[in-house]
């Protein structure tokens, strides 16, 4: 069970930092990710980070968001700078045991997600 929070309506080129808690045991040995959904679309890969920590992005966010987990808190963030306009949707995490994967139906339990939004 994966529970997100953080989202809302911020200014371009501002920061918000999205959360996921999970509930249950061995989250540490879970991959981790974000994907993100506006209206119309399917879900697109943000970005991940693996049991071990290590992190991976897509091009679109790199340099800008940036993926932490902490496991004695079963959390894993989302650090997002310089928003853009773009960047406005519907943030889900998901919590997989194939390792970080760009496929979002690799992972195995999903948050309910939490909006995002950056006015143009």
């Amino acid at each position: 069970h994966l529970v997100e929070s953080g989202g809302g309506m911020v200014q371009a080129g501002d920061s918000m930092t999205l959360s996921c808690e999970a509930s249950g045991d061995n989250f540490r040995t879970y991959a981790l990710a974000w994907f993100r959904q506006t209206p119309g679309q399917e879900l697109r890969y943000v970005g991940g980070i693996t049991w071990s920590g290590s992190a991976y992005y897509t091009d679109s966010v790199k340099g800008r968001f940036t993926i932490s987990r902490e496991n004695a808190k079963n959390t894993v963030y989302l650090q997002m700078n310089s928003l853009k306009a773009e960047d406005t949707a519907v943030y889900y995490c998901g919590a997989g045991v194939a390792g970080v994967t760009r496929r979002w139906n690799d992972y195995n339990y999903w948050g309910q997600g939490t909006q995002v939004t950056v006015p143009s």
